[in-house]
């Protein structure tokens, strides 16, 4: 045989194939068979064939709900032995999954035993586990003996099994499914059956209905867990296009702790498919680890009753923001990714809610369908042997004697049929009927029968001829079911919350924020600052270097915001808790890092403010330069700055921005200068103004003189000027009386070689304390009611020791602390004045005419 020959006999018993094909043809039968045998649930009942076979498994054993219980091992053993050949290990945890109330809205098998946890313990071994079907179960087999679906051989052929089940309930939808196939996967969650089953109904009466309709019986899923759905955004995209996202949370509570001031955090209800164990376990760390402070303690107190996770907080703790901050870090708060793909006619298919819906009731339709022909023949069977009985009590005489005269009841069964015209079976069930049939009694009851028959067959008939009455009856059921099944929604849908924002996961806490000289800025707790007695030497609050001290110190909540003025008169805002907090002795950040200035731009004033809401819309942003010139905006003018600020108002050449203030609508202004001039005007006085403007004159200042502060008095409390030798003193608001914008104003506290420059004024109270900065770095902290209320041209008393080189350069006011063991500081005398109670300046420096003469600068 030549080589050419052999060649060609190889081929035809080993034909040549291209490899990539091949691979291309094997690899896409196997997704198909993992795609629709395996992974995907079939559209109509929900399963896929593991869920399927199982429960044919137990209808085969006959262990219903109304039974006794049988070992789980019998069971897997007649799953894998008969139907599904992959394992005891799969067809096992497929039973102890429907078996778990908090895995299945309406669990499949009722187990007995251990079945696992929430907190992720494995079920005992399946010989230590009892099971059968629950009472649901009958629904999914109901009809299944009535011809209503295809059957197809097992995996060896030696049995048939269901291809789909012949449910009555939607399982797709109130169970939902998980499964990932070949480059495909499902995500269904499970909802409640009485909504399920009331848009169906509503789908039957109106199959015009949009998905948007039938929303309003299908709020969204209904989790065995329960827990919250946040929004319904990702609910009805899921429902219109079949992916979407939904945010779950858990449902907690805040309790007082018994015999404390402190709170608890109460979980009782935790997301689907968390496990309970290590969520407990991850706050424990979040704690340990200090990521979460507020926490003192973590328990599970689950039990029989119910779910129930006490998270203990510290003293004074915000429960909102530990909550917000357990949502941002643990799977309190978890994200459900909806795909609701299913097998549809053996092909996957992403399908929407109404589409889901609408393949459901087409399989009910289909069942019912053949459910009553099956019956329909089954009634014109016995309706047909009947009539041949009917024939044979009517001729009873004539088919006695024909019987008793037949050899054999071959021979009787062919006079029969020959004699009355019957068929075979007719003839069968005449010679099998028992003679007690032909008694009267019996023979009533075999026409009554027969009557009832022909109007079954008529009902039956006139069923398949209606499709009306063919839905009418898929409603009946399903509003049967809704009243045996039925039950309340466990999982609430509350309103779409925004997503965390940095400052939800911030606990609110006063702190003190410092600016330097050159620009540098951080911030520190208020706590970090006790209170000493006045004249004391304080504590470093920033270590001093050289050329550069602290200029301005503000106290202010951590969610407070710090607008920020520049020379060239623009602003920028930034949250208290985005400064960076640094140690007492560190300097902190360049402000030039956290704002995008300009080239030679630099920080003029610093606004710290609660928010930019005002429902009165009377709230203005006051603006003050250090040349004396007053500016007034809406505070709404500010809400959204830019990234690259936004214009406040324009600046004069040497001039610059001082101070800034929020005004209420009906406040009064005190402006205090460098030479202890000062001057009181109603903020009416100062019209609103745009950004772009200029203002107007404050204050007529002598040419060596600049503003240092501006004071809104709102109460009748006292004014504190500080001076930079470190003295001050406190006058009543009465002496400094309004008058017109404009003006010289009148003196606020006598000038002097040993008070030195006055650096700034506020105003304040016997309640509030002060903190002091020198620009060495020292900080003190003192009570204002040791220092008395005293005149108005008055020197002052000293408020800190300082070296001989050492100046006051700022200072702020913040409320007094408040503790039991704190020691009383004494009150001590002010320093005699070095002139009487008189205003510095001629008569005409507080005079109407001194501010007429220059109030009407106009806007620039």
């Amino acid at each position: 045989m030549t080589d050419t020959e052999n060649n060609d006999m190889e081929t035809e018993k080993f034909p040549r194939v291209s490899v990539e094909k091949e691979l291309q043809k094997s690899y896409l039968e196997y997704a198909m068979s993992v795609i629709v045998g395996r992974a995907l649930p079939d559209v109509r009942d929900g399963m896929k064939p593991v869920h399927r076979r199982s429960i044919f498994a137990m209808r085969e054993i006959g262990v219903n709900f109304n039974r006794s219980y049988v070992k789980s091992a019998r069971i897997v053993g007649d799953i894998i032995g008969k139907y599904h050949p992959h394992g005891d290990t799969a067809a096992y945890a497929t039973i102890v999954r429907m078996a778990q109330d908090f895995s299945m809205r309406y669990p499949l098998v009722d187990g007995q035993g251990n079945f696992g946890s929430m907190d992720g313990d494995s079920p005992a071994a399946m010989r230590y586990t009892e099971a059968r079907m629950t009472r649901i179960d009958r629904e999914i087999v109901a009809d299944l003996d009535k011809e209503t679906v295809d059957w197809i051989p097992n995996y060896d052929s030696s049995l048939q099994e269901p291809s789909v089940m012949p449910t009555k309930i939607p399982n797709l939808l109130i169970n939902g499914s998980a499964g990932i196939a070949v480059g495909m996967a499902t995500n269904i969650p499970p909802h409640n059956i009485t909504e399920v089953l009331d848009a169906l109904i509503a789908l039957i009466d109106v199959p015009d209905l949009t998905v948007h309709d039938l929303m309003g019986f299908i709020t969204g899923p209904d989790f065995p867990t329960g827990g919250q759905i946040c929004g319904r955004n990702g609910i009805r995209e899921a429902y219109e296009t079949g992916r979407g996202v939904i945010i779950m949370r858990a449902n907690t509570h805040v309790e007082k702790i018994k015999d404390s001031k402190r709170e608890a955090i109460i979980v009782t209800e935790i997301p689907y498919q968390v496990n309970k164990a290590n969520l407990v376990e991850k706050i424990s760390e979040l704690a340990k680890d200090k990521k979460i402070e507020a926490i003192s303690d973590v328990r599970d107190e689950s039990d029989r009753r119910g779910l129930r996770i006490a998270i203990d907080l510290k003293k004074d703790e915000y429960s909102e923001v530990v909550l917000n901050q357990l949502f941002s870090n643990t799977l309190m708060q978890k994200s459900f990714g909806i795909i609701m793909l299913a097998i549809v006619n053996n092909k996957p298919e992403v399908l929407n809610l109404k589409q889901i819906l609408e393949h459901f009731v087409l399989h009910r339709k289909v069942v019912v369908y053949r459910r009553t022909a099956f019956e329909l023949r089954k009634a014109e069977e016995r309706a047909h042997i009947l009539e041949g009985l009917v024939i044979a009590l009517n001729n009873l005489d004539d088919v006695v004697q024909l019987i008793r005269n037949s050899a054999n009841p071959q021979e009787a069964k062919e006079g029969l049929i020959q004699r009355f015209e019957l068929s075979e079976i007719q003839a069968q069930t005449i010679l099998d009927m028992r003679l007690q049939r032909l008694t009267g009694l019996e023979r009533e009851k075999i026409m009554q029968e027969y009557a009832t028959i022909k109007r079954e067959i008529e009902r039956l008939r006139e069923i398949l001829g209606s499709e009306v009455l063919v839905m009418n009856i898929i409603k009946d059921e399903f509003a049967e079911l809704r009243e045996t099944y039925g039950d309340d929604r466990r999982t609430e849908i509350v309103e779409a919350t925004d997503d965390l924002l940095p400052e939800d996961l911030i606990t609110p806490e006063d702190m003190a924020v410092t600016i330097t000289y050159t620009g540098y800025i951080k911030r520190n707790p208020l706590s970090l600052y006790r209170a000493q007695n006045r004249g004391g030497k304080g504590v470093t609050g920033v270590k001093a270097l050289e050329e550069d001290v602290v200029s301005s110190l503000y106290v202010a909540s951590t969610l407070d915001i710090f607008l920020f003025f520049t020379s060239f008169g623009k602003v920028f805002w930034r949250k208290v808790y985005q400064l960076p907090q640094a140690g007492r002795m560190a300097r902190g950040k360049a402000v030039v890092n956290l704002l995008n200035l300009e080239e030679n731009e630099k920080l003029a004033a610093v606004l710290p403010i609660t928010s930019f809401e005002d429902e009165s819309n009377a709230k203005t942003i006051l603006m003050v330069t250090r040349s004396g010139r007053v500016k007034k905006s809406s505070l709404q003018e500010f809400a959204r700055p830019l990234s690259r600020g936004k214009r406040a108002l324009t600046i004069n050449e040497g001039d610059e921005i001082i101070a800034a203030h929020v005004l209420n609508g009906n406040d009064t202004v005190l402006l205090v200068t460098k030479k202890g001039k000062s001057i009181h005007f109603d903020e009416n006085d100062v019209r609103t103004m745009g950004r772009m403007a200029a203002g107007v004159r404050g204050i007529r200042l002598a040419e060596d003189d600049e503003v240092v502060s501006a004071i809104v008095i709102n109460s009748q409390n006292s004014v504190l000027i500080v001076t930079a030798n470190g003295f001050g003193k406190r006058s009543p608001v009465e002496e400094y009386r309004v008058q017109g914008r404009g003006g010289k104003g009148i003196k606020g506290i006598a000038e002097s070689e040993r008070n030195g420059d006055v650096i700034g004024a506020t105003q304040v109270s016997d309640d509030d304390q002060i903190i002091l900065i020198a620009d060495s770095g020292k900080m003190i902290r003192m009570n204002l009611d040791s220092v008395r209320i005293i005149g108005r041209a008055t020197q002052g008393v000293r408020l800190i020791n300082l070296g001989d080189d050492e100046k006051v350069v700022s200072f702020d006011t913040v409320q007094k602390e408040n503790e039991e063991e704190e020691e009383e500081i004494p009150s001590v005398e002010s320093v005699e004045p070095q002139s009487d109670n008189t205003d510095v300046g001629s008569e005409t420096d507080d005079s109407p005419a001194s501010e007429e003469g220059e109030g009407d600068d106009g806007d620039q």
